[in-house]
This record gives C-alpha cells, sequence and structure tokens, in this order.
C-alpha cells in the first residue's frame, strides 16, 4: 500500500473507524470501502443482478412447501416482485478484501417532510411508485398515491441518527436505498449484512454491504431485517410489516416493571443517591445565598431573603440548569445546602418511567389520566396485541410515538398503521400513547374547534411527608386548525407546541379570559370542578411516585425542592355511573420549564416559588397547597 493512501486509511479509520466497528463491518474491508468511497465507486452491478419473480397462483399451490414458501415472501402485497442475485462467474468470496459494496439511497427525509417532498421533488413520486410496485400513470402528484407510498414506505425505511448537533439535527433521518438495495430480501439465515456510513467529507450517507459467507454465482443476496433480535417472539413481531401475523395470544397486560429495571436505570444515569440526613433547621430572618445558572431566576428574583452569590462554595442554594448527580457526597459534606431537584425525578420526566410508575395507581389498563402507553423497547408484543385487539373490537386506533426524553413535539408522530410503529422503535428509544380521539375542543372565532392543552406548574416541596402546590395560573397552548381525524401529519390541527415552528402563528388566551369563555361553550362544566380533578390527577401521580423507596420512588431528601411543568389535555369520557364527564390526560412532566411567560406575566412569579419551597411561607404567593 503507498505512503499516500496509507495516510489516506489512517484518516478515514480516525473519521469512521468507530462507526465502523459498532455496525460490525470486519476490518478486513476497510482498506477497499475508503478507496470506493473516496472515488465514488458503485460496482455492484458488476457481481449482481435483479431478477424478477413470477409469483406463483393460489390455485397451483398443490403442497404445503410451496405455502410455506409463499410465507416467507417479504413483500406479500406488492407485484411483480424481485430479488437480488450474485451473477459474477466466479461467485463472490468472503475473505476478499474487495468484497464490499456502497448502496447508494433513492431518498433521505424526516418523516414530517415526506408528503411535501412527494409533492413537490420532480420525479421523486414515480421513482417511489415504480420502487414499490405501486400503480402510478399521471404525470402530477395525486394524493392517493402519496397516500400510497405514506402507507408501503415503512416496509421500504431504514433509518440512522447523527450523534451531534441540535436537538432538531438529532431527529432520526429515514432512507430508502435505491432500486438495487431495496430488493435484497429477508431470511433467517442471512447471505450478506448492511449497515448504513455516514461519509464525512462528502456528508452523504450510504448502505454498506459485506458477505457473510462465499457465494456462488446464482445464490440469493438476502439480508436479515430484524438484525440483532434473537428473542423468537420479538423478531416476529418485528418481522410484522413484511410477514403479517396474529400475536393476539400475547397477554397485553403490562405489569410495573421489576426492581432491577429502576436499578438499571439509577446506574445508567450515573446518579448517586443520597445519605439518610436530619432535615436542616434555619433561622426564622436567615437571607439565603443562591447560586444559579438560570437567567429567568437571576432577573426575577428579587425577594428580599434571597441574594445571589457567583460562589458554589458559599451557596445555602443550588438552583442549577442541569441535572446533579452526585447527591451523595452533597449529602455527606454539606446536608444543609438546599437544591431544585430530587434524586430519582426522572421517574416522573422520563416518559417510559412516567408510564411504568403511573401503573401503581389503576387496573390492568393503568390510571384514568395517564393514555394507555407501552414502551416499544420492552412491550412491543403486548402493544402489537392491544393494537390487534382493538382492531378486531372496530375501535379508534389511533397512537401517538414520543421518543423517551425529547421535548418540543420532536421526532413525534401519530398514525393508525401498525407498521409505522414497529418500524419507528428503530430508530431512538420510544414510547407509544393512545392518541386522544375525543379530546375536549375550544372554540376558535377565528378557525373553529381546536385542540387545547393547558400548562400547570406544580411545586414539589417534601416528599415525607408529601408537600404538593399548584401555581395558582395555568397556561394554554392550542392548534391552529381545526381538529378531526385525518391529515394526521398536518403539525398545525394535531399538535399545540408553536412557539418554536418558524413562521408559524402563537395563539396566546390568559387563563383568567379562558374560564369565562370556557365556561360559556361548555356552561355543563364549571372550571372549578374540572380544575379540583386535574389537582386530583396531579396528587394521585405524585403519591405513586413516591410510594416506594428510591431507585423505584423519588427520593425522599430533605434537602430537595424541585418545580415541574405537567401538561395535559381533557378528553370526553363516560364515569362509572354513566354520565359524561371531562377527564384529564397528563401528557407529559418537565423538568425546569422555560418559565419565560411566567415572568412576563407574574412578575412576582419566582419571588412566590422560592417563598414556598425554601422559606415555607405560602401567605400572598400565588399558590394552592394539592397534597
Amino acid at each position: 500500500m503507498s505512503g499516500d493512501s496509507e495516510e489516506g486509511l489512517s484518516a478515514f479509520v480516525a473519521l469512521h473507524g468507530a462507526a465502523l466497528r459498532a455496525s460490525g463491518v470486519p476490518e478486513l474491508y476497510w482498506e477497499s470501502l475508503c478507496r470506493k468511497l473516496r472515488g465514488e465507486v458503485f460496482d455492484a452491478g458488476d457481481y449482481f443482478g435483479i431478477m424478477q419473480v413470477e409469483e406463483v397462483d393460489e390455485e397451483e399451490e398443490g403442497d404445503e412447501e410451496m405455502e410455506e414458501e409463499l410465507k416467507k415472501k417479504p413483500n406479500p402485497g406488492n407485484e411483480p416482485c424481485f430479488k437480488v442475485i450474485v451473477t459474477s462467474e466466479n461467485g463472490l468470496q468472503a475473505s476478499n478484501p474487495n468484497s464490499v459494496f456502497l448502496v447508494d439511497h433513492a431518498w433521505t427525509y424526516r418523516v414530517e417532510h415526506a408528503r411535501q417532498q412527494l409533492l413537490h421533488v420532480p420525479g421523486l413520486l414515480h421513482r417511489m411508485t415504480n420502487l414499490m410496485g405501486i400503480d402510478f400513470h399521471g404525470e402530477i402528484p395525486d394524493e392517493g398515491s402519496i397516500e400510497q407510498v405514506l402507507q408501503e414506505m415503512w416496509k421500504y425505511n431504514q433509518t440512522y441518527q447523527l450523534s451531534q448537533g441540535t436537538a432538531e439535527e438529532k431527529v432520526p433521518v429515514w432512507y430508502i436505498m435505491d432500486e438495487f438495495g431495496s430488493r435484497i430480501q429477508h431470511s433467517d439465515q442471512p447471505s450478506f449484512a448492511t449497515a448504513p456510513l455516514f461519509y464525512m467529507p462528502q456528508q452523504i450517507a450510504y448502505t454498506v454491504l459485506w458477505p457473510l459467507r462465499d457465494l456462488e454465482t446464482g445464490d440469493e443476496v438476502t439480508r436479515d431485517y430484524a438484525y440483532g433480535e434473537t428473542d423468537r417472539l420479538i423478531r416476529k413481531c418485528v418481522l410484522l410489516p413484511w410477514v403479517p401475523t396474529e400475536v393476539l395470544d400475547v397477554n397485553c397486560f403490562t405489569p410495573e416493571p421489576s426492581d432491577e429495571y429502576y436499578q438499571a436505570i439509577l446506574a445508567e444515569n450515573k446518579e448517586k443517591l443520597p445519605v439518610a440526613i436530619n432535615p436542616p433547621l434555619y433561622d426564622k430572618d436567615k437571607v439565603f445565598k443562591v447560586f444559579t445558572d438560570i437567567q429567568q431566576v437571576l432577573h426575577n428574583l428579587t425577594h428580599p431573603r434571597f441574594v445571589f452569590t457567583d460562589n458554589e462554595g458559599e451557596a445555602d442554594i443550588l438552583y442549577n440548569f442541569s441535572h446533579f448527580k452526585d447527591y451523595r457526597k452533597l449529602s455527606e459534606e454539606r446536608p444543609e445546602v438546599m437544591l431544585n431537584q430530587f434524586p430519582c425525578e426522572n421517574l416522573l420526566t422520563v416518559k417510559d418511567c412516567l408510564a411504568s410508575i403511573s401503573r401503581r395507581a389503576g387496573g390492568p389498563d393503568g390510571p384514568r389520566w395517564l393514555p394507555r402507553t407501552f414502551n416499544l423497547q420492552t412491550e412491543l408484543p403486548q402493544f402489537i396485541s392491544y393494537f390487534q385487539q382493538r382492531d378486531r373490537r372496530g375501535e379508534d386506533n389511533h397512537w401517538i410515538c414520543k421518543p423517551w426524553n425529547l421535548a418540543r413535539s420532536l421526532d413525534t408522530h401519530i398514525t393508525n398503521s401498525l407498521n409505522n410503529i414497529i418500524r419507528h422503535r428503530e430508530s431512538s428509544p420510544k414510547v407509544v400513547c393512545k392518541y386522544i380521539e375525543n379530546p375536549v375542543l375550544f372554540h376558535r372565532e377565528d378557525v373553529g374547534m381546536v385542540k387545547f392543552d393547558i400548562r400547570y406548574i406544580v411545586l414539589l416541596r417534601s416528599i415525607k411527608p408529601l408537600k404538593l402546590y399548584i401555581y395558582d395560573v395555568f397556561w394554554l397552548r392550542f392548534s391552529n386548525r381545526a381538529f378531526s381525524l385525518d391529515d394526521l401529519d398536518d403539525y398545525e390541527k394535531h399538535f399545540t407546541v408553536m412557539n418554536y415552528a418558524p413562521g408559524v402563528t402563537l395563539k396566546q388566551v390568559h387563563c383568567e379570559e379562558f374560564i369565562p369563555l370556557f365556561e360559556k361553550q361548555y356552561p355543563e362544566y364549571p372550571w372549578a370542578t374540572v380544575q379540583a380533578n386535574i389537582c386530583k390527577a396531579f396528587a394521585e401521580l405524585f403519591q405513586v411516585a413516591s410510594a416506594k423507596p428510591a431507585p423505584l420512588g423519588i427520593c425522599d431528601y430533605p434537602s430537595s425542592r424541585a418545580i415541574y411543568a405537567v401538561d395535559l389535555m381533557l378528553k370526553w369520557d363516560t364515569s362509572r355511573d354513566g354520565k359524561r364527564i371531562m377527564q384529564p390526560q397528563i401528557l407529559e412532566v418537565n423538568f425546569n420549564p422555560d418559565c419565560d411567560r411566567a415572568c412576563k406575566y407574574h412578575p412576582t412569579f419566582f419571588n412566590d416559588v422560592f417563598s414556598t419551597l425554601f422559606l415555607d411561607e405560602t401567605d400572598n404567593c400565588h399558590v394552592t397547597c394539592i397534597v
């Protein structure tokens, strides 16, 4: 190998080695891969060919073997069927360092942009319908063809994520391989492996294809669509988009996870639990030194009993934006120092944990105040069984897929397609929650009946005894288009978070203005009753969240205090005595929420918060004790 290419290879490995190792690409192929990427060498056509397979008519099937073979066909609904075979007359040797190939991507996109791209990118719809075997004869994109591609694409989609960049840039990217890559079929004993590789110098992703054994001319090129899954039931579930099957025999009951599950979360978070301390006592007129990196606190806390310090070591209160980890050290060395977070509060603020602890407050379906939720990593068979049972009963099957811990509705998708949900599991850890198909709507003069959600600020003063307050002002967010259970990718119809979307109007209504409007629209539902039910849901949530010792529950650390933003919606439900009721639905709990609007409209906000949490004084504060 020449000095130049050696240098090129070591630079290539420095950039891509970690990704290649993680994807299992053998080092044997790295040099050739480097050369092919630099020279943009797509030589798969010299070794492989695409073959069209005739589908066998049902009547002709004489024997069971043929039926079995048909069941293995990965895209049963799609005519015609293709497969990729080795055409090189010498076959292909896995030990040959050149036996590695680049596959180009025909379409790369983020899910929320798919419809618009099919509508507007010249030739894209035509290419996708051809690739997926969908009839499309027109020149102009039509809704029917687009809808079919949006359904079928989950059989062809692959995904990767960028590890650096903003939250928006880290949202998973989906791609469809070119006609060659997309026609490589599934096998439980695959002859090849594939992995995406983001090639840094060009900022382009390719798929790398390499053999797992020696192949002869005419052998089929296959890959495992459930690569890495060894559990038989999980494999069956993951392969369901290509091999439709029913898993109705799986019990869809989802018990609370084991204690070990919570122990593992604690270890993964690198959080060290505090030692037991006595609740600190302070002089009743003590002035507390506050160390904080939160601008809203620095600009708005003016209460005379709090002063700021730049020295963390002399602070009485640590009010930090980022998560605190080493409670043990703090409890041993400075037990009297108070802080704005609780050990193990992620049980509330991370969506999969919120769902699992909430199961302590309800039967098999969980509490009435939380939409039915499944963790796609650990509860996929139960979810599919539940989905298929609902389908059989003709019940609504709209679901919302959410990442465990991204905010602002990023990478959040509404769908009634089971294939879509199963494939979303591959991109990043997600929960799937029953989408609220019958929300209580609000009439907007300019738009009609829209969805809205409500944000309450909840103040947690202590765990034992449980002391919980709500701030007396709540915040409202509205959709911009009239609600209906269609156009599921129409953000302004189905979502309410508008303050981060560029060029989108943000409708603001103050709660004092909202209550009379709401009561006028729903005279039989006084807001005081609605809010009492909301507070009851909050109380139940925090009771179950603190019912078990850490790490199974929020840790009872006497020096901890916290504020959370709880987002909720109201849905129409039927009470046990058959009355139509507005049932609160808790959507998420946010740590260290953005309090910009709170400070803008209520300048005493942080004075009230600090007074309630750190002084135990609530007189003249805009808070109400709910536990």
